[in-house]
């Protein structure tokens, strides 16, 4: 046991025991806090085998490849804009169109846009804020390839 002699301050057995208690209090509760965080938004699975989902990767990559798509996404005056473009930079209709916005972080907010083709690209009113959004993007070419992206749009 200490004292300072100015102060009349003793550190005690006590004390340093609360200390080292709280500390370690604070720490735990800190990491219970975001562990609840991270399972409570984790939005699970992207595929129900992992293996068998590897098995046609190289194949199916190749022929989205072999497309030559540039996908960029704008946002502006509440309507989000899909531009798909070929090679040569002309606008591509798609067979099919399925796209999923959400915030890069959950997916409780996630919504399903209805996607008209209009002006070269492809449009639908969204109200958005401001961020880091992605879209995941399925489209099927007329030939049949599947294109799959993740197209992210940042809004200031």
């Amino acid at each position: 046991m200490t004292q300072d002699k100015q102060t009349g301050f003793r550190m005690t057995g006590r004390k340093v025991l609360i200390i080292a208690v709280s500390s370690f209090g604070v720490i735990l509760a800190a990491n219970l806090t975001l562990a609840f965080n991270a399972v409570s938004t984790f939005p699970g699975l992207e595929v129900d085998n992992s293996f068998v989902a590897s098995q046609n990767f190289n194949q199916e990559l190749a022929e989205q490849l072999a497309l030559g798509w540039d996908v960029k996404a704008t946002h502006r005056d509440g309507e989000l804009a899909l531009a798909i473009t070929d090679p040569a930079g002309n606008p591509v209709q798609v067979a099919h169109l399925d796209a999923v916005l959400g915030a890069a972080t959950h997916v409780r907010d996630d919504l399903v846009p209805d996607f008209r083709f209009s002006e070269g690209a492809y449009r639908a009113p969204v109200e958005i804020g401001k961020g880091n959004w992605n879209i995941r993007l399925h489209a099927v070419a007329a030939d049949g390839t599947e294109f799959r992206q993740r197209v992210v749009l940042h809004l200031r």
